[in-house]
């Protein structure tokens, strides 16, 4: 899981910004949202511009260069921070996977140029190579990388994936973890609820979303799905020419999913597709961006509820306060982002915060600071 991380003149990020799931609090109450001592589920609240969604695109920037899933370049076309002379964005991860510490650190000018790149596992410094002053050696101690070739002249290629695709790594703990990392990496998976349903990592299926659940025989189960939702219906496929659809049954009459669902519903579906994945083990952490943008304060319950049940590591940004609420979650797992600082509601304000709290309340009277 993800436990640390760090961005800085990354996009609006001018200065370090500290992403700390490490930490939580003493709670006792909703100790599902917590895993191994780290925070497995988050939710981001901030203003308009805030950096919610550019914590998203850090975050998911690691895919691009260790990874060969599905990326999106448009968000990283501004790389670096306006203001800020530097010409590099440096970016910081602290993973906890199979019982082991990594700590992943790169530089980048953009978004495909690398000029650094270091690995510790357990605290060991594993692999490093800085490109800056013309360098092009790197030094590894992963066993298994003696005789490869340690000299890359090629800006573009992480060296850690080229050491990953070219060499015949030894049976141990430390080289199992190295490829532990590149497998939960290969799982993430980055999507938005907003209409233009952008989406990182995790490779998808070719098709509609409508074509996934019909060939993978999930119309039932995506009808009990919706009608939890409180969308009363019942759905039936459907042969439209030479292929099939998905269709509101409603008795004598038929009527085409897409044309009349609604855009709430529409929201729902993609959920309910990526959730597929999510719930048989596909998915290592997952970020929604907007996720409950089209949502009923109900569903966005339900929602959160079906993810922290699914046990994956999850964050997810939103405007939404009415599930703000120590009846899901804690306050050590609703944080709050400003410029270059995101906090949990526990440590914004020094008043001791306890279960039979009412949190937004709380957050609406203007007592929690991150500023």
């Amino acid at each position: 899981m993800l436990t640390r991380f760090e961005v800085s003149n990354f996009k609006c990020f001018d200065e370090v910004l500290k992403f700390d799931l490490s930490a939580p609090s003493s709670y006792t109450f909703n100790a599902e949202c917590i895993r191994n001592g780290n925070v497995n589920c988050a939710m981001v609240y901030g203003y308009n511009g805030s950096g919610k969604s550019n914590l998203g695109w850090a975050i998911f920037d690691i895919i691009e260069h260790l990874t060969d899933r599905k990326r999106f370049e448009n968000p990283y076309k501004h790389y670096t921070n306006a203001a800020n002379s530097s010409a590099e964005a440096s970016f910081l991860y602290e993973f906890l996977i199979g019982g082991k510490k990594i700590r992943y650190e790169y530089c980048k000018m953009d978004y495909k140029t690398l000029t650094s790149e270091t690995l510790w596992i357990d605290g060991r410094r594993m692999f490093c190579f800085d490109r800056r002053d013309g360098n092009e050696t790197f030094c590894s101690d992963l066993k298994g990388t003696e005789s490869l070739n340690n000299v890359i002249r090629d800006p573009q290629l992480s060296v850690l994936k080229y050491i990953r695709n070219n060499s015949s790594l030894d049976e141990n703990a430390d080289n199992r973890a190295f490829l532990d990392l590149f497998s939960f990496v290969e799982r993430m998976l980055f999507f938005r609820s907003l209409e233009d349903r952008t989406y990182i990592g995790l490779q998808h299926h070719d098709g509609s979303l409508t074509d996934y659940i019909i060939n993978t025989d999930k119309v039932k189960d995506f009808e009990a799905f919706l009608n939890e939702a409180n969308i009363d219906c019942r759905l039936v496929v459907v042969d439209v020419m030479d292929s099939q659809e998905l269709a509101f049954d409603f008795g004598d009459k038929k009527i085409l999913f897409r044309d009349i669902m609604s855009t709430g519903t529409s929201a729902l579906m993609l959920f309910y597709c990526w959730y597929q994945h999510i719930i048989s083990s596909e998915v290592s952490f997952v970020f929604i961006d907007e996720f409950d943008a089209f949502y009923h304060h109900e569903l966005s319950r339900l929602v959160v509820r079906k993810l922290i049940d699914s046990g994956v590591q999850f964050v997810l940004t939103t405007h939404n306060t009415s599930i703000m609420s120590n009846d899901l979650m804690r306050p050590d797992c609703y944080f709050l982002i400003y410029k270059s600082r995101l906090l949990p509601l526990s440590k914004c304000t020094e008043r001791e915060l306890r279960e039979a709290h009412n949190i937004e309340k709380i957050y609406k009277s203007g007592a929690f600071h991150v500023r």
